[in-house]
This record gives structure tokens, sequence and C-alpha cells, in this order.
């Protein structure tokens, strides 16, 4: 990860556990980590277009709840990434949690016949954010929540493969585009944490607009933002 702002900012020294590869407060005063933060807007605008549109045509109340979930984490996000404080950071981290198991949820009634509420499927679910959020506010350590996060996600993947595979063949396409452009998206994050020397170093010597090209956490956020909306889609 980063060090420290590399320049003084608005928000003052960063309070987060995690600080990203993205050069603190270059390019705004007020923003901490700027391309990081304003790619956060692809999951709050198209998610918020899709609650609405939810509502209007009348769709079941759980497509509201994946929209507003995944807008929650953008918004989140964004607080994060502007100010790089430990209070934002928890906004960030707690909601992909929250939002993760809405879409387990999802993806687990999709094949219902009957309309109605899995009791015994959101009481996991609930207990399961609870006993996270409880660990990850005593254990500020972010493995914790990445692993967590990952079996969540990792739930996902194999709920999607059984779908396309044994109920819904002919939805294939759209679910496999949604999860090739969420791992996409992984491995550029992984790229950003392990070759963070090599970026910010090959950034100096870049035009600005370039360099901007090189923020593969920015990336991480457009593309998992674009893939989690196409799988809300899926569902």
């Amino acid at each position: 990860m980063a060090p420290a702002a590399d320049r003084p900012g608005y928000w003052g020294r960063p309070t987060s556990t995690l600080d990203w590869c993205e050069e603190n407060y270059s390019v705004s005063f007020y923003i901490a980590e700027f391309w990081n933060t304003v790619s956060n807007l692809i999951m709050i605008l198209p998610p918020i277009y899709g609650a609405v549109q939810t509502l209007r045509d009348g769709l079941e109340t759980r497509y509201v709840f994946a929209y507003v979930g995944l807008a929650a984490v953008g918004i989140g996000s964004w607080c994060f990434h502007m100010t790089l404080q430990y209070e934002m950071q928890l906004l960030d981290e707690l909601p992909m949690i929250y939002s993760c198991c809405v879409f387990v949820y999802c993806l687990y009634e999709c094949s219902k016949q009957k309309a109605g509420l899995n009791y015994f499927l959101i009481f996991i679910l609930l207990a399961f954010s609870v006993s996270v959020t409880t660990v990850y506010l005593q254990w500020k350590e972010p493995i914790f929540h990445q692993v967590m996060y990952g079996i969540l996600v990792a739930v996902l993947v194999l709920r999607s493969v059984f779908i396309v595979t044994c109920v819904y063949p002919w939805l294939r396409s759209l679910a496999y585009t949604s999860l090739s452009v969420f791992l996409m998206g992984f491995l550029l994050w992984n790229a950003d944490n392990i070759f963070c020397d090599t970026l910010r170093d090959a950034r100096q010597t870049m035009p600005p607009v370039l360099g901007a090209v090189t923020q593969f956490h920015a990336w991480w956020h457009i593309l998992t933002g674009l893939g989690s909306y196409l799988h809300i889609l899926f569902r």
C-alpha cells in the first residue's frame, strides 16, 4: 500500500488502516485520492437509475435493495477515498458485506415460483453480517474483511454457475460477462497493490492524463461497479 499522504490536504493525516497506491492530494487539495474517488460514480448513478426503474416497473422489492446496496457501496467508497479517514473506511467496507448478502439472497430466490420471504436465509445472512461487523470493529484487520468479502463473492459465483447450468441456461452470456468484468477488476486491484512502487515511479514520467489511466484501483471501481450492475440484471 501507499505510504502516508504525499501532500498535505483538507482532511488532514489519514487515519484509515489502508492507504492505496494513488498519490494523495496530487490532483485536488480537497480530495485525498482523486481518481479513486470519482471512479465511484459508476457505482452510484446507474444503480440509482436502476432502483427508480424497478419501482416504476413494479418489480420485486429485493431488486430495489440490490440497487440501493450497490449505490451505498459507491457512496461509502467515495467518502473513504476522498478523506482516508477510518470512519469513512467503515462506511465503504461494511456496506460491501451487507450488499453482498443482499445479492446472495436475490440469487437464491431468483428461481422461486411463489412470492414470499425466505426467513431462514434472511436469518443466516443477518447473523453473518452482524458477526463480521462485530469482529471487524474490534479487530481492525483489513485482511479479515477481504476474506469475508471473498467468501460472499465465491458463494455468488458458484450459485451463478449453478443457475446458468441447471436453471436458466439462456442467461449464460449475461452471467459470464458480469463475472468476467468483475474478475478483470479484481486482477487490476491486485496489480495495483503488488506493483504500487513501479506504478508510482512510472507515473512520474508520464503526462497526467496517461498517468490517470494507470490508477488501477480506480479501474477496480469501474469494472466491479459495472460487473455488479450486470449481475443485478442477471438476477
